[in-house]
């Protein structure tokens, strides 16, 4: 099903470039005010005024909400239903939700592991370039179930007005809208799946760039569908060829592809299930380079500005040996985070960051003198409730080193990692970590923490005690030992 033809349509297509900035070698553009600067591959600068009324395009996360811009007037067709208008600034607020770019990230492979039930095996994260303009852009795929054209309007859609059901269809997958904003301005997703005897091949555009340049009071998402029963691409109609047409431009104009021939040919890896995601238009730090850093390391992702905090040519070697412990590495190494982010280790299922599986990690397996305490919640509810199982040691590289804390799993997930519940600039707890899975309390929006509730307090408490009673009864013996 690799190899699917589509129907030739009689309308050409527009391309627009996309502008960006790079700082790889490519073409850049910097916008400023009321211009851009071009910025050739050796350095020559152009200053090209902004079309009139097109708001400046600011490439920095925390700032690209700040702008203003005049609403349209937009009457829906007498056959369409009216719906609640959602500003295309909703989806930057929305995405602000994500402190922590890896936060983002993590939200996208969470989807991934969602898929094991359906059959997923892997899903891949990768650098790609924007066929476009060469910037470097976000590429996950997986082989899960996929998504059907209802799902993926779901899955894309603030606000849907669907004129084939009649039916408005709120907010869904909000996770997805608020992590791939996130990490860049924009992103398509190409889908395969089947569904009852139906294969279907659905392409969707979340453009935040689209929206700000074209002025929208609205979040537009534009798709297109096939069907590909019968092995080739038949398009899905759902209201008039023009509208169905008219999705497809936009999507050539503001995507990195340039044609339908090229949009069609990223299903051929995809195979007869699957969804590809890609981000592009990634956001630039403060000082306008790539927050996220492909250069360093051709196996890893990491954090610019999060790793230049310890990268000093000359440190102490305790500061040394401390900033290349799991516990410093995952605040910029995508692959030392994800080792950890899963509690329990895949049987079938790999994270392949850059051509290479991800090795999971479990700091628990390799503590000294461990202890398992039992903590069970106090419930106010007629359930009986589980017991939560905290595996408490020393770390390997104890005494030596002083990282402590727990690392706090919910549903098998990652929320807090080596959350330290002492009290700042006390030597007590110095190189214990325990590990425990937390089902009994919500985690907050961003996946990032806890939600700050009775049942989250008493958990802290009881993790205090546990601490100190772990520290009191073993920190003599295992000081003697050394």
């Amino acid at each position: 099903m690799s190899s699917m033809s589509l129907k030739p349509e009689k309308e050409g297509t527009d391309v627009v470039e996309i502008a960006s900035s790079d700082d790889e070698g490519g073409v850049g553009v910097e916008r400023r005010s009321n211009q851009q600067v071009q910025t050739d591959q050796v350095g020559q600068q152009t200053i090209v005024p902004l079309p009139p009324g097109e708001p400046p395009l600011s490439r920095s996360f925390w700032k690209a909400g700040a702008y203003d811009n005049t609403p349209s007037k937009l009457t829906p067709a007498p056959d369409q239903l009216e719906h609640a208008r959602v500003h295309p600034k909703f989806l930057h607020s929305n995405a602000t939700s994500h402190k922590w770019a890896f936060g983002a990230i993590a939200e996208l492979l969470d989807n991934a592991v969602d898929e094991i039930c359906n059959g997923a095996t892997f899903v891949k994260l990768d650098r790609i370039d924007n066929q476009k303009d060469n910037s470097p852009a976000l590429l996950f795929q997986d082989d899960g179930g996929g998504m059907d054209p209802e799902s993926i309007r779901k899955c894309m859609s603030l606000g849907y007005s669907s004129k084939k059901s009649n039916t408005t269809i709120g907010q869904y997958g909000n996770g997805f809208k608020t992590s791939t904003m996130r990490l860049g301005a924009d992103v398509i997703v190409f889908s395969r799946a089947s569904h009852t005897s139906r294969a279907t091949q659905s392409i969707g555009l979340l453009s935040y760039t689209f929206l700000r340049r074209t002025g929208q009071d609205d979040v537009i998402v534009p798709m297109v569908d096939f069907d590909i029963s019968d092995h080739w691409a038949e398009p899905i109609i759902y209201s008039s060829k023009e509208d169905w047409s008219a999705n497809l431009k936009t999507i050539l104009e503001w995507s990195p592809f340039a044609s339908k021939e090229e949009l069609m040919q990223q299903f051929e890896d995809i195979g007869p299930h699957g969804t590809k995601i890609i981000i592009y238009n990634l956001w630039l730090n403060d000082e306008g380079i790539f927050e996220l850093n492909f250069d360093d390391d051709d196996e890893d992702i990491r954090l610019r500005d999060e790793a230049n905090r310890g990268s000093l040519s000359k440190v102490h070697k305790r500061v040394a040996e401390l900033q290349s412990h799991i516990s410093y590495c995952i605040r910029y190494s995508l692959r030392a985070y994800a080792s950890i982010l899963y509690l329990r280790k895949f049987t079938k299922f790999q994270i392949i960051l850059r051509g290479k599986p991800v090795e999971q990690f479990n700091i628990a397996d390799e503590l000294k003198y461990p202890k398992v305490v039992i903590y069970r919640p106090q419930h106010n509810t007629a359930i009986k409730e589980a017991s939560v199982e905290t595996t408490i040691g020393f770390i390997k590289e104890a005494p030596a080193l002083g990282v402590s804390g727990f690392n706090v799993y919910h549903k098998n997930r990652l929320i807090r990692p080596f959350w330290k519940v002492t009290s700042d600039g006390t030597s007590k707890g110095n190189g214990v970590v325990g590990v425990l899975e937390a089902n009994f309390i919500e985690p907050a929006h961003d996946k990032q923490d806890f939600e700050r509730s009775s049942l989250f307090i008493r958990l802290e408490t009881k993790l205090k005690q546990m601490l100190m009673d772990y520290w009191f009864v073993s920190s003599v013996w295992f000081t003697c030992s050394h």
